[in-house]
């Protein structure tokens, strides 16, 4: 299986959002992601880099209205 950790960018900073990450399915601008442990989590955001070598996702969050 291949997973992939999920960081989030906000205010410049780079967080890890969610390690071991195997799904990821997008709603507008919503992000629905899960994890093999079965953790969930919901970022309002943009896709800003898909890095394979490093196992790395970075979404962008943006501020609700």
């Amino acid at each position: 299986m291949c997973e992939a950790n999920v960081y989030v960018e906000k205010d410049g900073h780079v967080d890890l959002l969610l390690e071991s990450v195997y799904l990821i399915e997008s709603e507008g601008d919503r992000w629905h992601l899960e994890n093999i442990f079965g953790e969930q989590k919901v970022l309002r955001g943009t896709f800003k880099v898909l890095a394979l070598s490093e196992d790395k996702i970075v979404l962008q969050e943006v501020e609700a209205d």
